[in-house]
């Protein structure tokens, strides 16, 4: 039979995330229905304006949640008043705006702001090249293997994939007590976000023929 040797090629990287997702929320609150209908419309509709002035550096905008809801009041839920909220999602891609995007958020009327969750694209290359990498792995691992038995590789019989993982740290809500930094007296907060590395790792199980080792021989 022909020799084989079998071995797992790995690949471990740091790489820089390609997005930053923040979620952002705008609530309203009255004791009847339609104003508090048109306060959350109209809160909504000015996050929607703040938002067109970083169409550059947006990649997407999705509305994930609209809740309104009567607030009750005693076993007999009595209605005493009306509350909702509107929730987006927002993608970013360009991360030198991100600091200033993220505190006009917050500065709008009755809105809540977490994030930023770094991450990459699913269809990122960075996938691509990791398994490329851990193929390359796998081969030289094969090659050190055989040359230690006096041997060579010759070809492969076989190659599984066992795995490709990525790590996509969540953010934290934003704290603009300790994030923010001043310029100067009376000057707007500037605030610095710096980008989390996201982990990556691919592995793959592959299996080689090489020649008779001649150590073995007889």
């Amino acid at each position: 039979m022909t020799p084989t040797v079998a071995v797992r090629g790995e690949v471990t990287r740091e790489v820089a995330p390609e997005i930053a997702t923040v979620s952002v929320s705008v609530a309203a609150s009255d004791r009847e229905r339609t104003p508090t209908l048109t306060l959350l419309s109209e809160r909504a509709a000015a996050l929607g304006v703040l938002l067109d002035e970083y169409d550059g550096a947006i990649e997407r905008r999705e509305t994930s949640g609209l809740w309104v809801y009567p607030v009750t009041k005693g076993p007999a839920e009595r209605v005493t008043g009306y509350r909702g909220s509107v929730s987006l999602n927002v993608t970013v891609t360009d991360f030198t705006v991100l600091g200033d995007l993220v505190l006009r958020l917050a500065d709008q009327d009755q809105a809540t702001v977490s994030g930023p969750h770094w991450a990459l694209r699913p269809d990122s290359g960075v996938y691509r090249q990791a398994r490329h990498d851990a193929i390359a792995d796998a081969l030289v691992r094969a090659r050190e293997y055989a040359e230690a038995l006096g041997s060579r590789v010759v070809s492969l019989i076989e190659l599984a994939d066992t795995g490709l993982s990525g790590q996509h740290p969540e953010g934290s809500p934003v704290a603009l007590g300790g994030g923010m930094r001043t310029m100067m007296a009376g000057a707007a907060p500037s605030l610095d976000l710096e980008p989390r590395l996201q982990w990556i790792h691919a592995s793959v199980e592959a299996r080689f023929a090489i020649t008779d080792p001649p150590s073995l021989a007889g």
